[in-house]
Parts: C-alpha cells; sequence; structure tokens
C-alpha cells in the first residue's frame, strides 16, 4: 500500500523548520525551499521598490516589469536546456554541452517548478505595489488573490514533495536526467519499466558493473523520481541494512523518521560488495542470505518484507566476473523466494 504523509506530520515538519536554530539542528530540504521561496519574493519585493523609488513609474508598472524581466530569466533558465543546439564557449552564460540525453528530464516537472519560482517573483512585486500604489490597488489585489491561489497549491505540492526526498535520506540530490554513463538501450528500458513500477509489484532490481560505472548514481536517480512521484523511498548502505535485518522492533528506531526499510515502498541497498580495486568477495549471496536470515534457520518475516518490496540492488563486479556474478546474486534472491520475472538487471 502506497504510503501518504499524513497532515499532521507535514505540519510537525513546519513547525520543525520554522523554529529552531538552523546551527542547532542543520537544515531540511523543505527548509531550503521555503528559504528559496523566500528569497523569490524578495527579489520581486526589492526590484519592483528600487524601480519605483528610482524612476517615475507607479507601483503597479514597477512591479510589471519586474514580473517581466523574471519571467524571461526563468524562460531562458528553462528553455536553454530543452532548445540550444550548441555547446558552451565559457562558463558565463548557461549553454548546455550535449543535445541528448540518457534519461529525458521530467519536462512537465520543470514547468510546473519554473512558474511557481515566478509566482513568487510576482507576488512579492504586486505586494509592493499593493503598498504604493492606490490608484491601481483594486487590480493589483485581484493579481495578488490570483497568485495566493495558484501557490496555496503549488506549496502544498513542493514542501510535501520535499519531504519526501529528504525522509528518503540519499547521500545526495541527484536526478536521473543527470546521469551520464554508457547503457544498452534493453538496460535503458528496464530502469524506465522500474520508474512506473506499482508500490506492490515486488519487482528486484540489480544493478551491477565495475568502480565508476554510475551505478549509485543511477539508483539515487531512479530512487529520487520515484520520491518526486510521492512514493515512500529509503537509501541505506549495506553495512547499516546487515545491522536492520537484526532489528526486530516494528516501530521507527528514530521520532524523526517518517518510514524504514520495513515500510518504504521502494528501497536500495547500495554497495551490497565492492568492485575493483578490491578482488576479494567480501560479502557472498550466501553471507547476504545468513544476515537476512539473522543466522537462523529461516527468518520468514525478513524474506517476506524483501519479497513483496521494490528493491534496487547495487553490487559491484569486475567486467569478466559479471555475468557468472549476477547469476549467483539472482539466485539468492529466487531462494528469498521472489519469482524470477520479478527480477531484472542492469550491467554497467
Amino acid at each position: 500500500m502506497k504510503y501518504n504523509i499524513p497532515f499532521s506530520r507535514v505540519l510537525k515538519q513546519l513547525k520543525d523548520d520554522l523554529i529552531g536554530k538552523d546551527a542547532h539542528r542543520g537544515i531540511t530540504l523543505t527548509y531550503a525551499w521555503l528559504a528559496n521561496q523566500f528569497g523569490h519574493f524578495s527579489l520581486g519585493f526589492i526590484p519592483a521598490f528600487l524601480l519605483h523609488h528610482f524612476t517615475n513609474l507607479n507601483g503597479f508598472w514597477a512591479a510589471f516589469y519586474v514580473v517581466v524581466f523574471w519571467a524571461v530569466f526563468e524562460a531562458y533558465n528553462f528553455l536553454g536546456p530543452l532548445l540550444s543546439k550548441r555547446n558552451s564557449r565559457n562558463n558565463t552564460i548557461f549553454i548546455p554541452k550535449k543535445n541528448t540525453y540518457t534519461f529525458a528530464p521530467k519536462w512537465h516537472n520543470l514547468a510546473f517548478d519554473t512558474f511557481t519560482d515566478i509566482c513568487f517573483f510576482a507576488l512579492g512585486a504586486f505586494v509592493f505595489g499593493l503598498l504604493v500604489d492606490r490608484v491601481n490597488s483594486t487590480t493589483i489585489t485581484y493579481i495578488i488573490i490570483i497568485l495566493c491561489a495558484f501557490l496555496f497549491f503549488a506549496i502544498r505540492y513542493w514542501y510535501i514533495t520535499k519531504m519526501y526526498q529528504f525522509y528518503a535520506r540519499f547521500p545526495f540530490q541527484f536526478r536521473l536526467s543527470q546521469w551520464d554513463f554508457p547503457i544498452h538501450k534493453t538496460h535503458k528500458d528496464i530502469v524506465d519499466d522500474f520508474l512506473n513500477l506499482n508500490v506492490s509489484s515486488g519487482k528486484h532490481l540489480l544493478i551491477s558493473g565495475n568502480i565508476s560505472t554510475g551505478k549509485t548514481s543511477l539508483g539515487i536517480g531512479i530512487l529520487n523520481e520515484l520520491s518526486i512521484k510521492h512514493n515512500s523511498c529509503l537509501y541505506v548502505n549495506a553495512i547499516k541494512m546487515y545491522n536492520h535485518f537484526f532489528n526486530e522492533e516494528e516501530e521507527l528506531l528514530e521520532s524523526h523518521e517518517i518510514w524504514n526499510w520495513k515500510t518504504t515502498n521502494f528501497l536500495m541497498i547500495d554497495d551490497i560488495n565492492p568492485s575493483e580495486p578490491i578482488h576479494d568477495e567480501l560479502i557472498s549471496p550466501e553471507k547476504l542470505m545468513s544476515f537476512i536470515d539473522t543466522f537462523t534457520a529461516i527468518n520468514t518475516k525478513n524474506r517476506a518484507l524483501l519479497k513483496g518490496k521494490n528493491v534496487i540492488w547495487v553490487l559491484g563486479n569486475s567486467q569478466e566476473n559479471m555475468l557468472s556474478d549476477k547469476n549467483k546474486w539472482k539466485n539468492m534472491l529466487i531462494a528469498i523466494g521472489i519469482d524470477n520475472q520479478n527480477i531484472s538487471s542492469v550491467s554497467l
């Protein structure tokens, strides 16, 4: 069943973001998003004030010109990567260095983000206009009402989205469209299929390859796209995961967590076994199975949880051993009880 963040938890997150010292508790993605939008509001309000102060423009037209400027600027930010056909000659002005993407950006998501930013710019500019312009106050009031109506839904969507991303515990922020490594078309299709899974599909994806082939970043990119779709996701390093298998508690280990490996819809286990330059097999499929079974004959609870969950397994191997290693790990999943048709593999 898909996990939906309850409204009470959203309110708690908002309270935590607004109250407390940043130097003490650190920065969350939700707090960073709020700060960013306040910055957009200020970049509408302050330029409108300066334009009104140093010119003869009234509040409405000062706000209007500021909004036009930021709309053109954001349109360039958005359309540059989409339409540009040439490489950058320098780093002063952004022109993308390639025309194609291995995995296409989610343009509708980027467009929504861009339009949200523009609306915050506009809100700041027209709030200033309302404060100083009595002639056009009715028109400005209607504009502000329309902006606030849209931003109510935009804030709700983006704030909750940032919660899904933050509690996935990614080691770094990474979109799948940023992934730029060689991949066979068949394997790319497997990734695309995984992105469209139902939360109860119970699909398992093995990502294997040597060092510096983009295994971890591919897994994180996949998981991040799923979290943006409001799926509960969790990134776990293998060493930490080995310990989690032995935890019998159903409750969350930490009060600040929303889900754990048992309750998340999508799970990524990274660095199960290293690749070059380490030649020894530090963790074998048999050893990992003993961790899953918690050194007992069979741990039916852990096996059932893994069987019914969508899991990305990231493991390293050398090119010469890739096929044999992949088959060994695939056989381990089958031993857990996962159907062969529910196991896919990507080799990098």
